[in-house]
């Protein structure tokens, strides 16, 4: 029988799988096309669709099968239970901010800013210029290309301060992604079982980096304007802690930027414990009224470990960042790096270092500032008409996100459930403290898709706050 309908040639192949063995071979492509005298085209079609009906499967470079009919029964993994024991740590949670939801919600939640603060553009056509290059077959140095070595130190050398020795493109590690360096950076020169002492709140991934390497973390409190350098001293004597990791510049989540004094302040106290000053420069791209002045370009003593990522300003797809150490601690940092991923893509090096070396970066940059001006004074608008009784501490001169205090009797966590069922979604601020909250407190990101729905997720969060009650 011979018709060029893939439908018939679908009905022909139906009855004649019913009536073989699951796992027996269909004719080849060409056998079905002399068969039915159709075209490879119809031929293929048909197959898809048996494909879709899960009624055969593909094999590359084998052929297609009839299905193998799998059946339906529990998993049975309790044996699991005694092989693994009991865990060594806690790991917290991945936070909120990594979630992904549908389109028609409105997302407050994300660490992540929109598509359309990205230079998609640049990453694209370097990513183009990469995969021709040596860079998409070459294996790179363990401390990175020494070209982006290169641009990370000299960032970091344009801005640091008179009689202070700049780095050199020697004293930078290129690891994948600021996560990863965070890992890095407390198992080299904390260890496990040793106290690192944080601000509370704090960046959620510093707090989970610590975790899964051991680390213990000791809060330090910190407001709107940064951490108070007597109880960063106190901590440091009492606990005999030897690192120190701080955002002094927009502060995830307070959005807190330090004061010169501050910051002079913070770096005495450090240097007089013999200690390092872990400074995550994470928000480095994203400043709107202030510019971010690094504690590195303050100190050439080793003191500080700079941290600088390039993934949320240029891609999510481009996990680069570097690290700026000096003397034996980098070398510590390196050897750890090397040990867990033994050397950065080279690809993704090379397209990170291409598009921060276009002359439009720095354009797309001052676009970026503008947008996210806008996008934070829309959401303050909007959550001082829609949620009178929540607090704003600080007005933040950069960064992503705002840090909302709420009415101390706030149950967060029902907030945040019954503000997801009417299509909001929020991060508790719960997830930044490295111990227990000292208040009720929400993280909303600013940067996040569809700003023009800022005064509805506001007003969403009113009224369910005000379903509690409280004031």
């Amino acid at each position: 029988m011979k018709d060029d309908s893939s439908s018939r040639i679908v009905k022909d192949l139906r009855e004649w799988i019913a009536a073989v063995a699951p796992g027996t071979r269909l004719p080849s492509t060409r056998a079905l096309v002399a068969q039915y005298g159709a075209s490879p085209v119809t031929v293929q079609k048909a197959l898809r669709t048996l494909v879709a009906q899960g009624m055969v499967e593909t094999r590359p470079g084998v052929g297609t099968f009839v299905r193998t009919v799998r059946l339906a029964r529990p998993s049975e993994y309790g044996w699991q239970t005694a092989a693994l024991g009991s865990p060594q740590k806690r790991i917290p949670p991945l936070s909120t901010a990594l979630r992904t939801v549908q389109n028609d919600v409105i997302a407050l939640h994300s660490g992540y800013p929109d598509r359309e603060l990205l230079p998609e553009r640049l990453v694209k056509a370097a990513f183009v210029r990469a995969a021709r290059g040596d860079a998409a077959v070459n294996r790179p140095p363990a401390a990175g290309l020494p070209e982006l070595q290169a641009w990370f130190a000299a960032e970091l050398g344009a801005v640091t301060q008179v009689g202070v020795a700049p780095p050199t493109p020697s004293d930078a590690v290129i690891l994948p992604g600021s996560q990863s360096g965070l890992s890095t950076v407390f198992r080299s020169l904390v260890g496990a079982g040793r106290s690192l002492l944080m601000e509370s709140p704090t960046y959620w991934g510093a707090i989970l980096a610590a975790a899964q390497v051991g680390v213990q973390g000791i809060p330090v409190p910190s407001g709107c304007r940064g951490p108070d350098p007597d109880e960063l001293a106190r901590a440091f004597e009492r606990t005999g802690a030897r690192a120190f990791y701080a955002q002094p510049n927009f502060a995830n989540p307070t959005g807190a930027q330090w004061s010169p004094d501050l910051a002079d302040r913070v770096l005495d106290v450090v240097r007089r414990h013999g200690a390092f000053l872990v400074e995550d420069d994470w928000a480095h791209d994203f400043g709107i009224r202030a510019d971010p002045v690094p504690l590195a370009a303050r100190d050439d003593g080793g003191h500080v470990v700079h941290l600088r990522s390039l993934t949320k300003s240029v891609s999510p797809a481009v996990r680069i960042a570097g690290i700026i150490a000096r003397g034996p601690a980098r070398e510590r940092i390196l050897v750890d790096a090397q040990a867990e991923s033994m050397y950065v893509s080279g690809l993704l090096q090379a397209v990170a270092l291409d598009v921060v070396t276009q002359p439009v970066w720095r354009t797309h940059l001052r676009s970026v500032r503008q947008q996210l001006a806008a996008r934070r004074d829309l959401l303050i608008e909007a959550l001082r008409e829609h949620v009178p009784a929540a607090r704003l501490e600080v007005v933040p001169q950069g960064g992503l996100n705002l840090w909302v205090r709420l009415p101390d009797a706030t149950d967060v966590a029902r907030l945040v459930r019954d503000c997801e069922n009417a299509g909001v979604v929020v991060a508790a601020g719960n997830e930044w403290f490295p111990a227990e909250p000292t208040a009720a407190y929400l993280r909303l990101n600013y940067s996040g898709p569809n700003p023009g729905a800022f005064p509805d997720g506001a007003r969403v969060i009113g009224e369910e706050l005000a379903r509690q009650n409280v004031r």
